[in-house]
């Protein structure tokens, strides 16, 4: 069987490791529309639900020598003041780890891995995919190289789509649909080198988007100059009607919104001194897409954004790539034919990852800080128990985690 995977990121590698480590008889080859792989973008986090598929790849020592493993998620107001502490992957009792880390350090491990387990001839950069066309026995996919001009065409038994939130697939399946949706949020993104805060391993959630703005900041390198400094990833929310198209390497200027964040100063944390002090600055709109009601078409499905954009939020958007990747390959290693595989595959994941999607529009993680700020009307609080008990919190941020499909009760239920 030939498979033919559009878009060598997280989601078109993670699916060849997987189709490779498998053991079923096919041949994979992977178009990627990029000349060269460049490492783009700031942090991520692969939390245990994606942790369980990387590290049955055997990758996840390599992952460990690259990434910050994170001992806690940490909520504050946006005075500073305590909300949550929870602890996270092994800390917290999963069987897998956690990982924060660059995004390009983690692209670096899946494509080391792949041009050693399946070979760099098996990827072909400066392809394009700009359309397709199938018949009862294969799918044809054709591209154009950098400046436009055609190149070959590429034929297979199935195409998986994995060419992210502009998808060319996508757009040849749903023509009208438009651009992505924006809600009038808009990001920052960049890394600072600074000495560890809190505990040096936490991942620090500041204030609600939906009352003051939102503030995330976390380590995805441990001593990187040999005095101890880590690598700070940081991310700022806030709304603002400004749009451009999402490009997730547009560089941005902080000073946009530095000045509505200068009063966040706290006796253990100096966000705008981070801040102002990032080597880089990204921005992009908060885009997504409405959830769509079919994926697979034949000998043609898609992947990771090209199915289902999401806000990056939760630890979600990296992850359930990976997720859709193991899923797919589990039901072409049992499935009696791959259009059956395609559509088992489509079955399995499409609601779950709707349901990720509008819960990341409306009430992911951070409405544990929105709510808290609510009730106290914004202002400091003397007692935190006078505004919030514990248990509402703790279910407020279970209810994430299974709609996330990351709870220990699910992770635990996939592996009997």
């Amino acid at each position: 069987m030939d498979i033919l995977v559009v878009g060598g990121g997280i989601g078109g590698l993670t699916l060849a490791l997987h189709l490779k480590a498998s053991g079923l008889s096919c041949r994979i080859h992977v178009s990627e529309a990029v000349s060269e792989f460049k490492p783009l973008g700031v942090g991520i986090n692969m939390l245990p639900h994606a942790m369980r598929e990387l590290s049955q790849l055997g990758l996840a020592t390599a992952l460990r020598k690259v990434g910050v493993e994170p001992r806690e998620f940490a909520y504050f107001t946006h005075h500073g003041q305590f909300i949550l502490s929870e602890p996270c992957g092994l800390n917290a009792g999963y069987d897998w780890p956690h990982f924060s880390i660059h995004r390009g350090d983690l692209h670096k491990v899946l494509y080391d891995a792949f041009v050693e387990r399946i070979g760099p001839s098996s990827l072909t950069f400066g392809e394009r995919c700009i359309g397709f066309e199938q018949d009862g026995g294969s799918v044809s996919a054709q591209f154009v190289d950098g400046n436009g001009r055609s190149l070959p065409s590429r034929r297979a038994d199935i195409l998986i789509a994995c060419d992210g939130i502009h998808s060319a697939v996508r757009k040849q399946l749903y023509p009208l649909e438009g651009e992505p949706v924006f809600h009038g949020i808009n990001m920052w993104r960049g890394v600072t080198r600074a000495k560890p805060f809190l505990t040096g391993a936490s991942i620090t959630r500041i204030g609600g988007l939906f009352t003051t703005g939102k503030l995330l900041f976390y380590p995805i390198r441990n001593n990187i100059d040999g005095d101890g400094n880590q690598l700070i990833n940081w991310v700022v929310e806030f709304f603002s009607d400004k749009y451009e198209p999402a490009d997730w390497s547009r560089l941005g200027d902080v000073n946009e919104v530095l000045a509505h964040f200068e009063s966040w100063r706290f006796d253990w944390f100096d966000p705008p001194t981070i801040m102002r002090n990032a080597d880089f600055v990204l921005t992009y709109p908060m885009v997504d897409r409405d959830p769509i009601a079919q994926w697979t078409f034949d000998r043609v499905t898609l992947l990771g954004d090209a199915a289902h954009p999401m806000y990056p939020r939760g630890g979600n958007g990296g992850a359930q790539s990976i997720l859709d990747a193991a899923a797919l390959t589990r039901h072409l290693v049992k499935a009696a034919s791959p259009l059956e595989a395609l559509r088992a595959y489509e079955a399995e994941r499409l609601a779950p990852t709707r349901a990720i999607v509008l819960q990341n529009r409306t009430a992911p993680p951070d409405l544990i800080i929105d709510t808290v700020e609510q009730r106290a009307n914004k202002q400091k609080f003397d007692r935190l128990e006078d505004v919030i008990s514990r248990e509402e919190l703790m279910a407020i941020s279970q209810n994430y985690q299974q709609v996330a499909g990351w709870d220990r009760a699910s992770l635990k239920a996939k592996t009997v």
